[in-house]
């Protein structure tokens, strides 16, 4: 008899806001580049700030991107192109983020999938040119790196982040090796689901899950 324990990445094990925040800025100059024409350091660094602050209400990566630029028409009024951002403060996305997503999504004409590969491209992009900073805009919890690797118990990652990221860091930044078939990440199916999935494996019977 043992315990199994899967574990969410963002925010329960790594600290990724800064990493995910300063690739979202990248990706959205890529997406919107007239947008950000003219827009200076000092102008993102704010963005990059508030994001610190918007952080819990996004549950998938690209969101990141829409955020990030909700962020800039709130900042910048002359370039606002959707009716929420008038008046809109980040108390404001917070308590709505849910009901004024669909709606910047629809006024912005934009795809959510075609923002993730965007985003996983930037990051990919990021990795090639710069490993080394890449890794170090992210930060495990103090503590965690030793836990995972003197585990005991049966360990998986269930992530809506894409795998290969969440394995990179793990594998740069905590020293640990998790096998890619216990990494599941964004297109694995909702967490609920792959939870269902990881109880109803042979192996795992007569194990405890945490």
């Amino acid at each position: 008899m043992g315990d199994l324990y899967a574990l969410d990445f963002d925010g329960v094990l790594c600290d990724s806001c800064g990493e995910s925040s300063l690739s979202a800025v990248k990706a959205a100059r890529v997406r919107w580049p007239a947008l950000f024409d003219g827009v200076d350091s000092t102008t993102e660094d704010w963005i990059v700030d508030q994001m610190y602050k918007v952080r819990p209400v996004v549950e998938t990566g690209y969101e990141n991107l829409l955020l990030v630029r909700l962020l800039l028409e709130m900042r910048i009024p002359s370039i606002q192109k959707s009716t929420v951002a008038e008046g809109l403060t980040v108390d404001g996305i917070l308590e709505n983020w849910s009901k004024l997503k669909p709606v910047i999504m629809e006024e912005w004409t934009e795809n959510r999938d075609d923002l993730v590969d965007l985003f996983g491209k930037v990051r990919d992009e990021w990795m090639e040119k710069d490993l080394a900073t890449w890794v170090s805009a992210n930060r495990f919890y103090p503590g965690v790196p030793d836990a995972l690797k003197f585990a005991s118990s049966r360990l998986y990652i269930v992530t809506t982040k894409q795998s290969r990221f969440a394995d990179a860091l793990l594998r740069e930044l905590a020293g640990v090796t998790v096998l890619p078939e216990r990494i599941y990440g964004l297109g694995t199916g909702p967490k609920v689901e792959v939870l269902k999935q990881l109880q109803k494996k042979p192996e795992h019977q007569g194990l405890r899950l945490q």
